[in-house]
């Protein structure tokens, strides 16, 4: 338990240590926003901080720090270490500067930001990139909640339409078109707060139950510092890669230039992208702890934990809820489980759209050319709903890292082009692309090679790949 504490403190302190250390080397100044400067009423729009907080929060979280933490929770509690200083130096880097190098440039996409300070090739690659990885993260959020209503629904003996996982995927879809059509402000701005707040709440709750049962404790860092997964999977580059959410995604690096475009100033900015971040990480922290705390550990192994995933992440995430929290946590579970994929999904549509209509230069003021995008994208997405791409989606793990990689890779050339500390961001890029190219080469799902192979290839690659950012730098100083 005090290992637990001593990473809740390091979240918190780093948050106003080295996230303002972050902060005061991008050096934010009095500009005008996008959001002044623009304000279409529809994706530049001026929202308080408080409402930018927790509308960024739910936007990059969803379920991502809690399934992606009680998964990492197999591994025991080392994953601590991960969520914690992940956080810290990487995530909360990335959000930052990819919301900042958003909002510098007119409120741009991820992709068009990319290409700006990494050259038209990479534009290009991070624009199909984006809008299928986008695509493909909706659709699952509308897929997953269909299912899991049916389920609520068959369990309580209903029959018919309402148990039809079709009729709920089409009702999910068609308030995906409405979400991504309407301007930020009509729904977003307006509901989402409050589905951050019972994120927050969820998390709370569960740390709260599991330090009011006596029989749950909270295993040490230092007493346990092995890898505890119950079929051996390594921690390098396995947890890593399986605990995005709660400590570096590339995902939010494409959600964050929505709230780029909605904030009034740029010191906004350390509280709206350094702090959701943060705050996404101590939720991660704490279900990792109920995670390693809950269940039975054999032969030091997280047998107990394996188990309840085995029923399903849902399952998992309603067993702890209903263990810490009894009733009122069972009905918290059903509100996260269904709703917070379903905003993580419309806003996956949401970026898209505006991917794309950055792409083609198309502007959204007028409702038709917003029709012209989001029927297509949605229509797509339909599509995709109804194949098997189970195998496909295997892989977002790594391809969601693998942009987070090519995002601080960016953010270190903008800070290099500006005269300011890089490093801040390229021992990050380093890092990931050390994790990232080492899954790439030693998953399943990927090349499968083993890890005598996969190890030194993927550091050889990190390290070519510094290479190449310090050639670069070298070549744009001359």
């Amino acid at each position: 338990m005090v290992s637990f504490f001593i990473c809740l403190a390091l979240l918190i302190g780093g948050y106003f240590v080295y996230g303002k250390v972050v902060e005061n080397t991008f050096a934010p100044d009095d500009r005008e926003t996008p959001a002044v400067r623009i304000n279409d009423g529809v994706d530049y729009v001026v929202m308080p901080l408080w409402k930018l907080f927790l509308v960024q929060l739910l936007n990059i979280a969803g379920l991502g720090p809690i399934f992606g933490a009680l998964q990492g929770a197999l591994w025991g509690p080392v994953v601590f270490l991960w969520i914690t200083f992940g956080t810290i130096f990487a995530g909360a880097v990335h959000d930052y500067f990819s919301g900042m190098l958003s909002e510098r440039n007119e409120g741009a996409s991820i992709s068009e930001v990319c290409g700006i300070y990494l050259g038209g090739l990479m534009k290009n690659v991070m624009r199909v990139f984006s809008v299928v990885l986008l695509i493909m993260v909706g659709t699952v959020f509308a897929v997953g909640p269909a299912g899991l209503i049916v389920k609520l629904f068959q369990e309580g003996g209903v029959t018919g339409v309402l148990a039809n996982t079709e009729f709920w995927l089409w009702i999910i879809l068609a308030y995906y078109f409405v979400a991504t059509f309407l301007s930020i402000d009509k729904i977003i701005g307006r509901i989402y707060p409050l589905f951050g707040i019972c994120l927050i709440v969820m998390a709370i709750g569960v740390i709260f139950g599991v330090f009011t049962h006596s029989e749950f404790v909270i295993p040490e860092i230092w007493s346990n510092f092995s890898n505890m997964h119950p079929k051996g999977t390594p921690v390098w580059s396995f947890m890593f890669i399986t605990v995005a959410c709660g400590a570096i995604s590339g995902f939010h690096s494409t959600q964050s230039p929505l709230m780029a475009r909605c904030m009034k100033s740029e010191h906004q900015g350390h509280t709206v992208f350094y702090g959701a971040m943060v705050a996404e990480g101590i939720i991660a922290l704490i279900w990792a702890a109920a995670g390693c705390a809950l269940y039975e550990v054999k032969d030091g192994l997280s047998v107990g934990l394996q188990e309840a995933l085995a029923g399903g992440q849902s399952a998992a995430i309603y067993d702890v809820c209903s263990r810490t929290m009894g009733g009122v946590g069972i009905a918290l579970a059903m509100v996260g489980v269904i709703v917070c994929p379903i905003t993580s999904g419309d806003t996956a549509f949401r970026s898209a759209r505006l991917v794309v209509a950055d792409w083609f230069k198309i502007d959204q003021n007028d409702l038709k050319k917003r029709l012209v995008l989001c029927v297509p994208l949605l229509a797509i997405g339909a599509v995709v709903g109804h194949l098997d791409y189970s195998i496909v989606w295997r892989y977002f793990s790594w391809t969601n890292q693998t942009l987070a990689m090519i995002v601080l890779w960016t953010a270190s050339m903008y800070l290099f082009r500006e005269k300011k500390n890089y490093w801040i961001t390229a021992v990050p890029a380093t890092f990931m692309s050390a994790v990232s190219m080492t899954y790439f080469f030693c998953a399943p799902e990927c090349l499968n090679l083993s890890t005598a192979i996969a190890y030194p290839v993927g550091l050889v690659l990190a390290a070519l790949f510094f290479g190449i950012f310090f050639y670069a730098t070298r070549k744009d100083a001359k």
